[in-house]
């Protein structure tokens, strides 16, 4: 790959459910324009953007008048789909990628494969069943929708945590420090795709 390809994606999704306009910059700064109704959602999606430098729009409209499990889900998919569009097929990048993030009590570590394949193994053991609006139960539903249409292996581990809005904020924050060193050109590795396989 070179930096002059740019790693940009739009994907829409509508259904009966929701509607999700999703725009992303892989080589962004970590602008973001985020409205989903689900207030905590959008502070996470925030740091997606910010600690993964990914210029990132979503849009967002869903049935939160019976919960927010349809959004957020649907938000993961939709993002998955586009953060794949965007990697085209993973020629010169490193691939992997991971991080540890504390946030005063808590520390969650969090490891990305690039792999062609979904899979997530997510051990969190939450304190709080909500934050605001946000079930915490709807993270993992986050992240499965991601990483079944971004097809990548995501393992996620809270380490460590007393306090249910730390624990979560730790592990986006540590998702998108890993994914942005998965995702980032490896000059040793230019026009390669890493794998023996020779696809991902």
């Amino acid at each position: 790959m070179t930096a002059s390809i740019a790693r940009t994606a739009e994907v829409v999704r509508n259904t009966k459910e929701t509607q999700i306009r999703v725009q992303l910059n892989l080589d962004g700064s970590g602008q973001a324009q985020l409205s989903t109704g689900i207030g905590f959602f959008d502070h996470m999606l925030d740091q997606i953007a910010r600690h993964g430098l990914i210029d990132l729009m979503i849009d967002a409209k869903g049935d939160l008048h019976i919960d927010g499990h349809h959004t957020v889900e649907d938000v993961g998919i939709t993002l998955g789909q586009a953060v794949a569009k965007a990697l085209g097929d993973k020629a010169g990048l490193r691939r992997y990628g991971h991080a540890y993030v504390p946030l005063d009590e808590a520390l969650s570590r969090v490891v990305v494969d690039l792999s062609g394949r979904p899979g997530l193994h997510m051990r969190v053991d939450f304190k709080a069943g909500s934050i605001g609006s946000f079930d915490t139960q709807l993270a993992y539903e986050f992240f499965q929708g991601f990483v079944n249409h971004a097809l990548v292996t995501v393992h996620i581990d809270n380490l460590q945590g007393d306090n249910a809005h730390h624990q979560c904020e730790t592990i986006f924050k540590a998702f998108a420090r890993a994914l942005r060193m998965a995702i980032e050109p490896d000059a040793r590795m230019a026009g390669v795709i890493p794998s023996t396989k020779g696809a991902l």
